[in-house]
């Protein structure tokens, strides 16, 4: 009994000393790891390779975030089939994807989560107002980041981080509030935003461009990005409809904004940014969408030499249509691999001076390309209008970075 206790006894001792991170055998007085960081960790020089993404994934945003993805899924698999070397290795691409729900909290916790994660990259997110802070974690802890977001704010704040894979709104709001009244002839504009920062910015750069280029501009009107009713901020116009309403938001605003106006009676033409101009616009808002106009940054994709080959893949690969978002997701996505390539590294130190100096063949753009703030030099906005139940590209403009 006692040998059998003091064998039991030491068994006790030895497990303790493995369980509380003891040196083991091996002769140099250093602990073994209990595996390697570098096989699993996204940003370590390893096989597996992980690219976070966040974008609206639930919530009436989640169409966005879900075609967004398609396009990056896309990029991914299609890595993965090229068998890359990065890393002196194969690559294994994982794509890390975190819903935000459009919320800048929720934003925040999952930057903080991909930290924790050591991903290699994030692509997202989707909105401005959730970009701007997980962009903050994101330069804090050296991670490159290619979102969606259009506000000027994100590319002004001097992040070495932080890159776009879309035009910002002062090049588009330029554009697009110059086209108004130059080409389009508007000479008084109403203005309506959502106070989100995408909203908010696209309709503060359409504004400038706008006034600059001679028109009148009505007193402001606000929404939020929650609401569905908007009779009241409409029936300012209703008495003396501008020539124009503008809209900085979304479609789950400005479908149901653009029916109600029609039971107003108010005749004037309706302007939206991107977030409008796509399919689920047009079926909310039905017959009430017809002769609405809107931008896209880029050229029509059937316009660009890659693009009906792309339309062609998405399809055959999802079973669905391209909406908006999936074409810029992809090419974000290939300019980090692309860098990672480059540089035969996946970790940030070692690969984003190559994305920095990215100039590839995209989807989006003949020459995707940033300049030292991170946004795109390469700039065309598409106007489109609903015709027949239709978006039909009107007329391409181009623009240079701001």
């Amino acid at each position: 009994m006692r040998n059998m206790a003091i064998s039991i006894i030491a068994m006790m001792v030895l497990a303790a000393c493995n369980q509380g991170g003891g040196a083991t055998a091996g002769g140099d007085g250093k602990a073994a790891s209990g595996g390697s960081a570098q096989t699993s960790s996204g940003g370590g020089d390893g096989k597996e390779i992980v690219i976070g993404f966040s974008a609206p994934l639930t919530g009436p945003q989640s169409h966005y975030g879900e075609d967004y993805k398609s396009g990056v899924q896309m990029a991914i698999d299609e890595a993965n089939e090229q068998g890359i070397t990065i890393n002196g290795a194969p690559a294994k691409f994982k794509l890390d994807a975190q819903d935000d729900a459009a919320d800048p909290k929720q934003a925040t916790q999952v930057a903080e989560r991909f930290v924790d994660a050591k991903v290699a990259g994030v692509i997202g997110h989707f909105n401005s107002g959730t970009t701007i802070p997980a962009s903050k974690v994101y330069e804090e802890n050296n991670i490159p980041n290619i979102s969606m977001a259009t506000s000027p704010v994100l590319t002004q704040q001097g992040f070495k981080t932080v890159f776009r894979s879309m035009t910002s709104d002062s090049q588009q709001g330029l554009v697009l509030g110059k086209y108004a009244v130059d080409k389009l002839g508007y000479k008084t504009i109403g203005i309506i935003d959502d106070r989100t920062a995408y909203g908010q910015g696209l309709a503060d750069e359409f504004e400038k461009s706008a006034k600059a280029a001679g028109a009148t501009i009505l007193p402001r009107q606000f929404t939020n990005d929650k609401a569905t009713e908007f009779q009241s901020i409409l029936t300012a116009f209703k008495d003396s409809p501008p020539d124009v309403i503008f809209y900085g938001g979304a479609d789950p605003q400005s479908a149901p904004m653009v029916v109600q106006m029609k039971r107003l009676g108010i005749k004037s033409q309706f302007l939206s940014g991107e977030m409008t101009k796509n399919p689920n616009f047009i079926k909310v808002a039905g017959e009430s969408a017809e002769g609405v106009m809107a931008s896209l940054a880029g050229v029509p994709i059937a316009k660009l030499p890659k693009g009906p080959e792309f339309e062609t893949k998405y399809k055959a690969k999802f079973g669905k249509e391209v909406q908006i978002y999936a074409p810029y997701g992809y090419d974000g996505t290939w300019a980090m691999i692309n860098a990672m390539k480059a540089a035969n590294s996946s970790k940030a130190a070692d690969y984003l001076p190559k994305l920095a100096a990215t100039d590839m063949p995209g989807i989006t753009s003949d020459h995707f390309s940033y300049d030292d703030k991170g946004d795109l030099k390469d700039v065309a906005i598409t106007v489109y209008k609903v015709e027949k139940g239709q978006w039909v590209p009107v007329e391409s403009l181009s623009a240079g970075a701001q």
